[in-house]
Parts: structure tokens; C-alpha cells; sequence
């Protein structure tokens, strides 16, 4: 993981980066990764997210916090097209202010499994910043922009999905849908000298390392590629060998969390 200083600063940069993406383009251009909605939403979205995970660390909920605000398509429809890079990049530095603010081992709800994450604001640092990223990626794929990751980023994004993939709702069974976990069953990751993941699948629920070994199939590619695959969004440097089937599945399995 990154240290909290560098996340913070890093809310703040990628913020930054997405306004610059999106400085005079068309707000009601259709985002082709996000079904259903145009440039303008996928802003707003994303300038609520901000602003409800620093209501969480302010208050310091210690219970789940209205979200409506962040999923309500008409939210912020008010704000006028042009003024939403700048109400995106105010929103980021009160995040970010709020989070030094407070630190990051101050306790706070996160809707997070507890057995897994600690239930601080370290976690609302860390996952502002990859929502902020993988929705820069959604822009700049509408407007043309060159979307670039940091080593060190893309790296912990792909850990974090990890981390998220060995979450109960993502391996329990399921009435009528296939069981992921199986004698034998590994998803190896390589991303060559950026780093490489073994997902076992093998035991009583997943456990990921970092490093190699066996594996029923691999996908492998750039690190940045590699985080846009997980977060279903194109990554043409991506290639994958062996039992497509289970990583389908898998897929599938760990995918719940973006709609969440």
C-alpha cells in the first residue's frame, strides 16, 4: 500500500487530471464503460463520491451514510456543465483536507467486509483515489485524452481488487450459479516486472500472495491494462491462457462490488 499522505495527494492529482480530460468537452457525450450515462453524470458521480466519503470521515460515521446523492442520476443537476472541473477539483481538496484532517486511523463506517479492511478512514483514502482513476479512464476513453498510470498505483489498485475479490459475496455458493472454489484452482496474474498474483481458489475461501506458481489460467499484460481488465473496461494489452471458463466466473463472481 501507498502511504495516507501519498493517496491524499493523490485524490487531489488524478482529480485534476480527470477536469483536464474533460475541459470542453461535450457533457452529454454517451460513456460507452458506464451503460447509460453521458460525460456530464459520470462528472457528477464522481464529485458526489468525494463529497460523501468526507461527510463519513467529518462526522465520523460509525454507520452506513446516505449515498443517495451519489447514485441518484438527477443529483447536482443544477450545476451548471462548465462549472463541473472546477466543483469536481473543490471537492477533491476537501477530501483531502478532511482525510489529513482526521488521519488515517481514525475509526469510521466504510461498507466494507470488517474481517478484511480496517474500518478507518485509511480505507476511504485508498478507495477514492482508484474510483477517481478508473472513472479518469471512463473519461478520457469519451474524450480522447491520454489516460497514464503510475507504476506504484496502477499496482495497488490491482491489489486492492484482490483484497475485494475474497469478500464472502464474491466465492459463497449460489442458488443456480456454478462454485468457484475447487481442488486445483488458481488465477494467476503477471504483469511483468510490475508484479505479478496468485488467487487460490483451492481451500475453504481465496487467499491471494503476491508471486507465482500453478495455476488453471493467467492473465497477463501491462499493469495498467491489467486494472482496466478487472474493472471491465477495454485493455487491449491483455492476454489470457488457459480455463477461460473459471476466470469468467471469477469475473463475474468479483464484479458485484461495482455495482454496489
Amino acid at each position: 500500500m501507498l502511504t495516507f499522505e501519498e493517496y491524499c495527494d493523490a485524490i487531489v492529482a488524478q482529480t485534476d487530471l480527470l477536469a483536464r480530460h474533460v475541459r470542453g468537452a461535450d457533457p452529454t457525450a454517451p460513456v460507452p464503460t458506464c451503460p447509460g450515462w453521458d460525460l456530464g453524470r459520470l462528472l457528477r458521480h464522481v464529485g458526489a463520491d468525494h463529497r460523501w466519503a468526507e461527510e463519513i470521515v467529518r462526522t465520523r460515521a460509525a454507520e452506513p451514510t446516505d449515498d443517495d446523492l451519489v447514485n441518484d442520476p438527477a443529483a447536482y443537476a443544477h450545476l451548471d456543465d462548465s462549472a463541473l472541473g472546477g466543483w469536481l477539483v473543490q471537492g477533491a481538496a476537501r477530501l483531502a483536507g478532511t482525510l489529513r484532517a482526521a488521519g488515517p486511523d481514525v475509526p469510521v463506517w466504510t461498507p466494507a467486509d470488517e474481517q478484511l479492511v480496517t474500518q478507518t478512514s485509511m480505507f476511504w483514502a485508498r478507495r477514492m483515489i482508484y474510483e477517481t482513476l478508473l472513472h479518469r479512464a471512463d473519461a478520457a476513453l469519451v474524450t480522447g485524452a491520454e489516460f497514464e498510470v503510475e507504476e506504484s498505483l496502477a499496482v495497488d489498485a490491482v491489489e486492492e481488487w484482490l483484497e475485494f475479490s475474497t469478500v464472502p459475496e464474491a466465492w459463497e455458493p449460489l442458488p443456480g450459479v456454478p462454485d468457484l472454489l475447487g481442488h486445483g484452482r488458481a488465477l494467476g496474474f503477471d504483469a511483468g516486472a510490475a508484479g505479478q498474483w496468485l488467487l487460490d481458489l483451492g481451500g475453504e475461501r481465496p487467499v491471494w500472495r503476491r508471486g507465482s506458481g500453478e495455476a488453471a489460467v493467467r492473465v497477463c499484460g501491462p499493469v495498467t491494462d491489467l486494472l482496466l481488465f478487472l474493472y471491465a473496461r477495454p485493455a487491449p494489452g491483455v492476454e489470457t491462457r488457459g480455463d477461460s471458463e473459471l476466470l469468467d466466473l471469477w469475473l463475474k463472481r468479483t464484479r458485484f462490488w461495482l455495482e454496489v
